[in-house]
């Protein structure tokens, strides 16, 4: 027996419903063909003639009432068995939820493909965060550079859930940044950076929270500025734009930044 597997996506679907539906015959011989991407009026007689050719039965999930409608017309033409399996649902729920489906071929493997993505990008960020695998930076879409306290990690994670690859590594005194983050294109690093007030503010709040002692330079306004002032110049030397994150929320950060990069 051969069983076309018709389907305006991949067609993946249908072929699980009618594999586990085999399960129930023992000792049978099936060959199942799959015709995938099958959006047009065209492609569905095509399948159906060949159907009736070869003496194939065909099992679809065509979303669009014209298609499906068109496919009832020619498997009765051609006198070739053909089961709908989604429309009889598409209807049924229509009816319950009194809203009108949309129609449109492959959106569940497009939202299944963005939700996959959603996933990995968060993975992405959460293992390249403060200057981790510096060594795979070339995989991030986004790479932000900062000192430290000057949002790196939250706008990273909030620009993650939002499908972006993102990385970032911090500036630190003293120590020069890895070589690999001067080998990205200079359009992919942005740099973060702060007023020395608020920077102060939330370096002394960290401080006192990690009972680091009164004077520590981290927290002194002299070194602040002086890594405000190093990371500019860096910046300006390697050709990565800025973003001023003083007094703004995590969204508009990453606005910002996203704006920046689709230009």
């Amino acid at each position: 027996m051969l069983v076309f597997i018709v389907s305006d996506g991949s067609g993946m679907t249908a072929e699980q419903v009618v594999r586990a539906a085999l399960l129930q015959f023992e000792g049978v011989e099936v060959q199942l063909l799959r015709r995938a991407d099958v959006t047009t009026a065209a492609q569905v007689r095509s399948v159906v003639e060949e159907a009736s050719q070869r003496q194939g039965l065909i099992v679809h999930t065509l979303v669009s009432d014209d298609l499906r409608l068109l496919m009832l017309d020619q498997a009765r033409l051609y006198h070739v068995d053909a089961m709908d399996l989604m429309g009889p649902m598409l209807d049924r729920l229509a009816f319950g939820l009194k809203k009108a489906p949309k129609q449109q071929p492959g959106l569940y493997a497009r939202l299944t493909a963005e939700r996959n993505r959603l996933i990995e990008s968060v993975e992405f960020a959460l293992q390249h965060d403060d200057g981790q695998r510096v060594n795979e930076l070339a995989q991030a879409e986004i790479v932000l550079v900062g000192v430290s306290r000057t949002m790196k990690t939250p706008v990273s994670i909030y620009l993650a859930y939002h499908g972006w690859f993102v990385a970032n590594v911090p500036l630190v005194p003293g120590i020069t940044p890895p070589a690999a983050l001067f080998e990205l294109p200079s359009a992919k690093v942005l740099g973060l950076v702060m007023s020395p007030e608020r920077l102060l503010d939330l370096r002394r709040t960290r401080a006192r929270a990690s009972g680091l002692p009164a004077g520590a330079s981290y927290a002194a306004i002299e070194d602040v500025m002086e890594e405000l002032r190093a990371a500019r110049i860096l910046c300006a030397e390697r050709g990565w734009r800025t973003v001023s994150v003083t007094a703004k929320s995590v969204e508009e950060i990453a606005g910002e930044i996203t704006a920046l990069v689709r230009r």
